[in-house]
């Protein structure tokens, strides 16, 4: 499950952020997490869960993790249809032709956090 990873990475990129304004616990923290970013946002807040078991300090005991879900979206460059794929690699609906470019759905980023 590399989600565990990832998480620990995001946790901390937000705690030497959070250290350096003067935030000692954190009680939020937000993620923009694409349709097909290749992370389940299932997976995500189990290894959240884990993390902050493991790092009371860091943590406010109601510390959460909200995932914003974005949609995938691709346009295909021969015929111009935008569709919604179902992963990285899809074929138009339209002209059946693997033709699309990723408009939306892969993001994977921290869009904010909050402490005390």
């Amino acid at each position: 499950m590399h989600e565990m990873s990832l998480m620990g990475d995001i946790i901390q990129l937000v705690q030497e952020d959070a250290e350096a304004k003067g935030i000692k616990r954190l009680e939020k923290i937000e993620l923009l997490v694409g349709e097909i970013a290749n992370a389940m946002p299932d997976a995500l807040r189990m290894a959240f869960a884990i993390i902050r078991e493991q790092n009371p300090q860091l943590f406010s005991e109601t510390a959460e993790l909200v995932i914003h879900l974005e949609e995938a979206k691709a346009e295909c460059v021969l015929c111009g249809h935008v569709y919604r794929p179902e992963q990285k690699i899809a074929l138009c609906p339209q002209c059946n032709i693997p033709s699309g470019r990723m408009l939306s759905g892969e993001t994977f980023q921290v869009l904010s956090y909050e402490g005390e």
